[in-house]
């Protein structure tokens, strides 16, 4: 049977390493399996903390881009902004009301962001992950590529589609599965290895961005999180040096092989040597990236026309879901 699989990306702010690796690399593989695949611009995901109108206008096309220039074909895949297609903000509803609230405040990725100021967060924070369920669920998604952090929200996902299924007495929405895979589905910080790669730090050396050029990759590798002892001949070698195990899953995941291939070659080598053999490969694998990145980010008429078509696509599929979903739960039918 034929998957169909979802997925999609924030709006914020500029992709970077841990973005292509932990998702954009993985979704081109999946692409060349011959599955249907739906990649979504989650700009509603994006409004959950204040943004400017303008800024996720232009951050959305510029996502876009980014999975154009990883290698998403539009012609293979649909590719569109969560905002155009209005089963997914109509889904949630109906789906939050059958959510409960002990559940959604479990979610660990709430109780990080909203911290000490819990009661005063807007609802979407609190609600966001009965969106993303309604994302997947308003395609029938039977696979969804997440990284470690979302996989408590697509369980959510999966409880949601059970408790419908079960209440209604129908076998209408599918367990959606998990697809966690490559070498890095978790990226660390290039400046703290115990921390997730992230657009929102505040010091852009803990990243590398898709729009870096070659010689900020290398500088930025030169300057990341290693220690003074040489490379491990093996994985174990690895436990308790964080930034040292970054580096190499790096590596590992950039040039198609495991962290053990890796170290069967530099191990009991220096950082001095193994740095610029990482940004080598760094650069050649994201520098054709940013080149047509920019090329498309030239032409923004384009990109508006393929999310365009891409949200008709979309549309065409969650329309007669949304209805279904309607009709199964009583609403009247002109």
């Amino acid at each position: 049977m034929k998957k169909r699989i979802f997925s999609g990306m924030q709006p914020t702010n500029n992709l970077h390493l841990g973005n292509y690796l932990g998702a954009l690399k993985n979704w081109v593989e999946l692409q060349k399996q011959g599955d249907e695949c739906i990649f979504c611009v989650v700009d509603l995901h994006a409004i959950t903390v204040p943004q400017d109108p303008e800024a996720l206008r232009k951050s959305t096309r510029e996502i876009a881009a980014a999975y154009i220039a990883a290698g998403v074909d539009p012609k293979s895949a649909i590719i569109f902004p969560q905002s155009a297609v209005a089963a997914h903000s109509q889904l949630m509803w109906l789906l939050s009301t059958i959510t409960q609230m002990g559940k959604l405040e479990r979610m660990t990725q709430f109780k990080d962001k909203a911290g000490k100021n819990a009661e005063r967060v807007g609802l979407g924070l609190f609600a966001y992950p009965v969106l993303m369920a309604a994302d997947i669920l308003a395609y029938k998604a039977t696979h969804v590529p997440v990284g470690e952090d979302q996989k408590q929200h697509l369980e959510l996902s999966r409880e949601i589609a059970s408790t419908f299924n079960t209440r209604y007495k129908v076998d209408h929405f599918p367990q959606p599965e998990p697809q966690i895979l490559g070498e890095a589905t978790r990226v660390m910080s290039l400046k703290d290895g115990t921390k997730k790669m992230s657009k929102s730090d505040e010091s852009d050396l803990s990243r590398i961005n898709l729009t870096d050029n070659a010689e900020t990759i290398a500088n930025k590798i030169k300057r990341a999180q290693s220690d003074s002892e040489p490379l491990p001949s093996v994985i174990e070698g690895l436990e308790g040096r964080a930034g040292a195990d970054n580096l190499v899953t790096i590596y590992a995941a950039l040039n198609g092989q495991t962290k053990a291939d890796v170290l069967k070659e530099f191990g009991g080598q220096q950082w001095s040597a193994f740095k610029p053999a990482l940004a080598d490969v760094a650069v050649k694998h994201l520098s054709p990236i940013t080149e047509r990145m920019n090329d498309l980010l030239a032409n923004p008429q384009e990109i508006d026309r393929i999310l365009k078509d891409g949200a008709e696509q979309a549309d065409l599929i969650a329309k007669p879901i949304l209805a279904e979903t309607m009709e199964i739960m009583g609403f009247w039918k002109a």
